[in-house]
């Protein structure tokens, strides 16, 4: 079961003055953005994501097992000072955040979703300690992500972008990851790797372009796991994100358990 998020986790990532706005609108239904809306019970999930989210990345930091967050709302739009794109709490760089306060030196963050994470990217732009890895189509909503987005001050080179076409097929993506994924992960040496694993790249997905199988998508995961195994003791959290056509969203999320198991 999950539990809530505290108020020094989600501040490690997000402003108190959002925080403060995000506590408002509990029980309320609002408008955050024009893609982000609460009902009266979103605040209460949104705590409970971020905080499914910090204990499945400090249990396969800890441990050494593998786990699987199934949370929603998604979280890596959210900005430190804003929500968007259906995210109010950046579930993963909270999760990333919390480790790294719990002592690892390293944590390696690969979003895997159909849409940039514009929000973990802000988390960490000048953080040379949490390796960012971003494949997504591009351009594309939210209309960040180029390839020359790597970093700032110290974090410079620690902020890794792979805008793909829309219409990429298993191939590419599978071929981005094995050259260019994997080599920054063996290069920076995680502690722990955490997956911000959206499903909407999948073919059948209705909010994105590219043309992704569930056989491919799976491919990336094992690709991924089996780095986690090499470089951090398999030492890895998956954290849901994007995955909007149910049938395809079931499918990946099955192959995500079979993988990590």
């Amino acid at each position: 079961e999950p539990r809530k998020a505290t108020r020094d986790e989600l501040a490690r990532v997000h402003t108190a003055d959002y925080l403060d706005e995000i506590d408002r609108a509990s029980g309320r239904a609002t408008m955050l953005d024009p893609d982000t809306f609460t009902s009266p019970e979103t605040v209460e999930i949104a705590y409970l994501a971020a905080g499914a989210a910090v204990d499945a990345a400090l249990v396969a930091w800890r441990t050494g097992e593998p786990v699987l967050a199934l949370v929603r709302p998604p979280g890596h739009h959210a900005e430190p000072d804003r929500a968007m794109g259906f995210c109010l709490f950046n579930n993963i760089a909270v999760a990333a955040a919390a480790v790294r306060a719990a002592g690892a030196g390293r944590v390696a963050v690969v979003d895997i979703d159909v849409h940039h994470g514009n929000g973990t990217q802000s988390a960490f732009y000048a953080d040379p300690t949490v390796l960012f890895i971003s494949s997504h189509q591009y351009p594309f909503y939210p209309g960040t992500g180029a390839a020359s987005e790597d970093g700032t001050g110290a974090g410079t080179g620690f902020t890794v972008n792979l805008p793909l076409p829309a219409g990429t097929v298993d191939q590419a993506f599978q071929t981005t990851y094995a050259t260019r994924v994997i080599p920054a992960l063996e290069k920076f040496k995680p502690d722990l790797l955490l997956v911000s694993a959206g499903f909407d790249a999948h073919e059948h997905d209705p909010l994105g372009q590219m043309r992704l199988t569930t056989a491919g998508i799976q491919h990336v995961l094992t690709i991924l796991d089996d780095a986690a195994v090499r470089l951090c003791g398999h030492r890895i959290a998956l954290v849901t994100e994007g995955g909007y056509e149910l049938t395809a969203l079931r499918a990946c999320l099955e192959g995500a358990i079979r993988v990590l198991s």
